[in-house]
C-alpha cells in the first residue's frame, strides 16, 4: 500500500478536479466537489494539512487508488 503524502485541502481538491470532479461551492471550511454523470459528492476540508484517515476516505470514496491520487498531485 502506498503511503499518503501530506497535502492541504486546496491541493487535494485540485487533484480531484484533475480526476473529473468540479468544485461547486464552498460551505464554511469545506470545498464541495461533484462529478457530473455520477451521484458522487466529496466534501474536502479546506485545512492546511489533511489528516491521513480523512484523505484516505476521500480517495476511497472518489474511486481512485492512492497511487493514482499521488500521480494527480503532480
Amino acid at each position: 500500500m502506498a503511503s499518503l503524502p501530506t497535502v492541504s485541502g486546496r491541493a487535494a481538491a485540485a487533484a480531484f478536479e484533475k480526476a473529473g470532479f468540479e468544485a461547486k461551492r464552498q460551505t464554511g471550511s469545506h470545498i464541495i466537489l461533484v462529478k457530473s454523470g455520477a451521484l458522487l459528492t466529496l466534501s474536502v476540508p479546506n485545512h492546511r494539512e489533511l489528516k491521513p484517515g480523512t484523505l484516505r476516505a476521500l480517495i476511497r470514496k472518489s474511486g481512485l487508488s492512492v497511487a493514482e491520487f499521488i500521480e494527480l498531485l503532480r
